[in-house]
């Protein structure tokens, strides 16, 4: 980009200059909460948040009688 291309261009409108440093302020906040969420580590997942927990494991599911408390059993 040349220095004589501007940043921004208004092609509708007539916008005050508060309403065009209200843009740039909003553009400019995405930009750096974008740039701190590439950078960041992900946060760990918490044991009692992580809803794999309630997933089913071990022997599979067989119909039959007493099945209902087998699956409870298994959780």
């Amino acid at each position: 980009m040349s220095e004589a291309e501007p940043f921004l261009q208004v092609v509708r409108g007539d916008p005050t200059a508060e309403e065009v440093a209200a843009l740039v302020a909003v553009l400019t906040a995405r930009a750096q909460a974008a740039a701190a969420a590439r950078g960041a580590a992900p946060e760990p997942v918490s044991r009692w948040a992580d809803r794999a927990r309630l997933v089913r494991g071990g022997a599979p599911a067989r119909p039959g009688p007493g099945a209902w408390r087998d699956a409870a059993r298994h959780r």
